[in-house]
């Protein structure tokens, strides 16, 4: 038995001279040891909830305004010009838009308004297209 703490407290000798590690601790105060360490480790923890418990609010907070802001939009992904990229990135450094999709989105809606009468006819022609085919199933379905 080379370590003192190994024997029985009472074979243990008062001045021994085998070296003691400083890094060993009994069973009680490493314990304490322990016990201090844990205290600590959760009064980091406790310190950290309530700005944890913020940052979840804001992320919580910016996906709902996201989810509202974006409940009558879609994505689509087109693919454009050079000069047309530019023009896009042009509208964003110049503090008009957010994004290049904010900027893209705003002039497809504008194209889309300047070309009112052409959407118009292509209205009118689906419809006729619609018709047609109805027109074409019931015969079909009298054979």
């Amino acid at each position: 038995m080379s370590n003192p703490y190994d024997r029985p407290p009472s074979v243990v000798p008062k001045h021994s001279d085998e070296p003691i590690e400083d890094l060993m601790l009994r069973d009680d105060e490493e314990t304490r040891y322990s016990s201090e360490r844990t205290t600590s480790s959760v009064r980091d923890i406790a310190s950290r909830i309530p700005e944890s418990l913020s940052s979840i609010g804001r992320d919580i907070s910016r996906t709902i305004e996201r989810a509202i802001s974006a409940k009558d939009d879609y994505v689509v992904a087109v693919k454009v010009s050079p000069e047309s990229q530019e023009r896009l990135e042009q509208l964003v450094q110049a503090g008009v838009f957010r994004s290049r999709a904010d900027a893209a989105a705003f002039l497809i809606d504008e194209g889309i308004k300047a070309q009112a009468a052409l959407f118009e006819r292509v209205e009118q022609k689906l419809s006729e297209i619609e018709r047609l085919r109805a027109e074409l199933r019931g015969i079909i379905n009298q054979g």
